[in-house]
């Protein structure tokens, strides 16, 4: 395998639809409200932020899964670049900081079109992008974080870079983002749920086990549907706003089939809950920009 190929594995292409659902909804969320006075440049680089973030996130938890020995040989999900070899720990310590830095320089430049206070809510991306591997996912805090960085703060400040405003809709839709992107998060955890157990890793599923977390991966999907739905009303964008429930029907077949499913068999589910969060952005998106 070539070295490149290493990386973009290490980089999990599959989960970055994470990163680019937020950004979307925020940026049309902007151009619903402001017309021709969108600008694409800081879109852009909000964007490739959050693309290269989420990246720098997926190198992190490689490490230190491996560090804390969590990626074993008994390891269900994709196997990780680290434990498997590709890549060595010192080489991935240097990837972490090379891909930190760019990210960094990604999104200075924002500052200019939103403040220079946005630095701040950088730099809690990138301390928070390594607390999430190294503390809050084993202490049951992971889908909190995953619900603000995968919603509250790409969706609300994508939208107020090109505002310098804030609604009701726009905290709507980030959180109904947020919930449909922490159902990952539910789908990884539900699998790997025996393997944390044993590793003393606290998630939110270990917590309220199986059959509770199942309900939980099922109720996120359909809240975010009404928060959404909410914020369309709000937005006075109702004539499309049905479209969601394509999500909808989607989710819960997805649902129906992980109920089914045990041990690696539910790496199918997270690349189908990868491909919803995706298409809850593109028809939120749609709704939103068919009748601007």
């Amino acid at each position: 395998m070539k070295n490149n190929g290493q990386w973009i594995k290490a980089s999990r292409p599959k989960t970055l639809s994470g990163a680019v659902a937020p950004v979307l909804i925020g940026g049309m969320l902007a151009l619903h409200d402001i017309g021709e006075a969108f600008q694409w440049l800081p879109f852009i680089l909000c964007l490739a932020f959050a693309l290269v973030m989420q990246i720098d996130a997926n190198f992190v938890n490689d490490y230190y899964d491996y560090i804390k020995g969590t990626d074993d040989e008994e390891r269900l999900g994709p196997k990780r670049a680290v434990a498997s070899g590709w890549i060595t720990p010192k080489a991935m310590k240097r990837g972490i900081a090379v891909v930190t830095i760019i990210a960094c320089l990604i999104g200075l430049p924002l500052a200019f079109y939103g403040g220079w206070w946005l630095v701040a809510i950088g730099l809690a991306c990138v301390v928070f992008c390594f607390l999430y591997s190294t503390l809050f996912s084993y202490i049951a805090l992971g889908d909190l974080l995953v619900i603000i960085f995968f919603g509250i703060v790409p969706v609300g400040f994508t939208y107020y870079i090109q505002t310098h405003d804030w609604s009701t809709a726009v905290t709507l839709c980030a959180l109904a983002n947020g919930l449909v992107t922490d159902n990952l998060l539910i789908v990884n955890n539900y699998r790997d749920i025996d393997q944390d157990r044993k590793h003393n890793k606290r998630t939110l599923v270990v917590l309220l086990g199986r059959q509770a977390s199942f309900c939980l991966y099922v109720a996120l999907g359909i809240i975010a549907i009404i928060l959404a739905l909410v914020a369309l009303y709000l937005l006075g964008n109702t004539l499309w706003s049905p479209l969601l429930g394509i999500y909808g029907a989607i989710h819960l077949l997805t649902a129906a089939k992980m109920h089914r499913l045990t041990g690696a068999d539910l790496n199918i589910i997270l690349g189908a809950t990868a491909r919803n969060i995706l298409i809850f952005a593109l028809l939120l998106c749609f709704s939103l920009t068919i009748e601007h």
